[in-house]
C-alpha cells in the first residue's frame, strides 16, 4: 500500500489551503487556528461534516509541538508536509508595514519552531509579497525574509520561493502572493508553470487557457437573500446574503462596470463622499469578463451588474471554494464591526483552494520521486 502523506496545518484560517492540500491526496491531521469564527468554520467542515481533521483553537505561541505530536500520534520525521499562511498584515504593502514591530510579525517564525521539532519532509508557506522587502529590526530592507531563509537552512531545509498570480492557475482573481517551498536535505523541487494567461497571450504555439472571469465564477448562483438591519449571524447555509446598505446602493448605481466611485468625477461630492483619486478599490464594481481584483479585508467589492456588494458565497466562488463548503460566523455589513473574522474576511484572508491544490500536487510528485 502507498504511504499515507500526512500533513499539519498552521494558521489555518477558514481552511482554503487545507482544502487544496486534501484534494491533492494529503491527510491533514490537524488545523491550528486562533480566530474564533474561523474555527467555527473549520469545525463544521472538518469535524461535523467530514470528520477529517482535528481543529485546535489557540495561540500558536502557546502550543508545544511535542505535546501536539503526542496527542496526534505523529512521530518525529513522520510528517510529509507542514504548511500555513501566518498573518500578513505586518508585511502587507497596503498596510503600515510595521514588520517585526507588529505583534503579528514574529508569528512568521513559528512555522520554523514547529519544523525543528516535527522535521517534515516539505514546508509550504504563503505570505504577501511585501515580505520580500520587509525591514528587519536594524532597518535592513529585505532583512526579515533573509533571516527567515537562514533559519530554514539552519534547520536543514533548502528553500525556494516564487510570487504567484492566482489568475495564472485558473482562479478568477488578480491575487499575487509569495509561496516558499522548503525541502529537507534535497534540492529537486520545481514550481509549476502557469496554465492560464490574458486572452491576448493565448494564441502562441504553447497556448494557455484564457483567464477565468468573475462572470464565469459567479454564474448560476441566483438572487441572494437580503440581510436585515442589525443582523450578524444568518441561517442560510450557502452564505449567499446581500449586506448592502441602501445609501451604498445609490452610490454604486452611478459606477460603470469595471470602474470605481472615486473615478466618477462628474458626480457631486455628496455621492463621492470625500474619496480621493487613490481610492481605486473603494466602491469598486467588478467586470463580468475580467478576473477580480485581489479580495481584501478592507473593502467588499461590488457585483458587476447588480447595485450591491458581492455576497460571501460569491467571494467563495471567486476564490475557488467548493459549493458544499460552508462558512460560519457573522456576515458583516460594510459599516458594522465584529471582533473576529466575518465571512468576507475569512475568504479574503485565505489561500485559494485550487492554487493550494496545484502546489500540493507538485509537492506530492516531488515526494514520490
Amino acid at each position: 500500500m502507498p504511504k499515507t502523506l500526512e500533513a499539519l496545518s498552521l494558521f489555518s484560517g477558514a481552511g482554503g489551503m487545507d482544502i487544496g492540500i486534501k484534494n491533492a491526496g494529503f491527510h491533514v491531521k490537524a488545523c491550528v487556528e486562533l480566530d474564533r469564527f474561523a474555527c467555527e468554520t473549520l469545525r463544521w467542515n472538518n469535524e461535523t461534516k467530514h470528520k477529517s481533521s482535528t481543529v485546535i483553537e489557540g495561540d500558536i505561541r502557546q502550543i508545544d509541538p511535542e505535546t501536539l505530536a503526542s496527542n496526534l500520534e505523529i512521530k518525529k520525521g513522520g510528517l510529509s508536509l507542514l504548511f500555513g499562511g501566518p498573518p500578513c498584515q505586518s508585511f502587507s504593502l497596503a498596510g503600515k508595514q510595521l514588520g517585526l514591530s507588529d505583534a503579528r510579525g514574529p508569528l512568521l517564525f513559528e512555522i520554523i519552531r514547529f519544523a525543528r521539532y516535527f522535521e517534515p519532509t516539505v514546508i509550504l508557506l504563503e505570505q504577501v509579497k511585501g515580505l520580500l522587502s520587509a525591514k528587519d529590526e536594524s532597518g535592513k530592507r529585505g532583512g526579515v525574509f533573509e533571516s527567515f531563509l537562514h533559519q530554514l537552512e539552519a534547520a536543514g531545509y533548502i528553500p525556494k520561493w516564487r510570487v504567484i498570480l492566482a489568475a495564472d492557475f485558473g482562479i478568477p482573481q488578480l491575487r499575487e502572493r509569495l509561496f516558499v517551498v522548503a525541502t529537507r536535505n534535497h534540492n529537486g523541487f520545481l514550481f509549476p508553470e502557469r496554465t492560464h494567461a490574458p486572452l491576448e497571450e493565448c494564441n502562441g504555439l504553447f497556448s494557455s487557457h484564457p483567464y477565468t472571469s468573475v462572470g464565469e465564477a459567479i454564474k448560476g448562483l441566483g438572487k441572494p437573500d437580503k440581510k436585515t438591519k442589525g443582523q450578524t449571524h444568518y441561517s442560510r447555509a450557502d452564505s449567499h446574503v446581500d449586506v448592502t446598505p441602501e445609501r451604498d446602493r445609490e452610490r454604486i448605481s452611478q459606477v460603470p462596470e469595471g470602474s470605481y466611485l472615486a473615478g466618477q468625477t462628474h458626480l457631486g461630492e455628496e455621492l463621492r463622499g470625500g474619496l480621493t483619486k487613490k481610492d481605486t478599490t473603494k466602491y469598486l464594481r467588478m467586470h463580468r469578463r475580467r478576473p477580480a481584483n485581489t479580495l481584501r479585508c478592507g473593502e467588499i467589492f461590488y457585483h458587476p451588474t447588480d447595485d450591491r456588494y458581492l455576497t460571501p458565497r460569491e467571494y467563495m466562488r471567486i476564490h475557488g471554494y467548493p459549493d458544499d463548503y460552508e462558512l460560519k460566523g457573522p456576515i458583516r455589513s460594510r459599516t458594522g464591526t465584529v471582533k473576529n473574522l466575518d465571512q468576507h474576511r475569512q475568504v479574503a484572508n485565505s489561500v485559494p483552494p485550487p492554487l493550494a491544490e496545484v502546489l500540493a500536487k507538485t509537492i506530492k510528485a516531488y515526494l514520490n520521486e
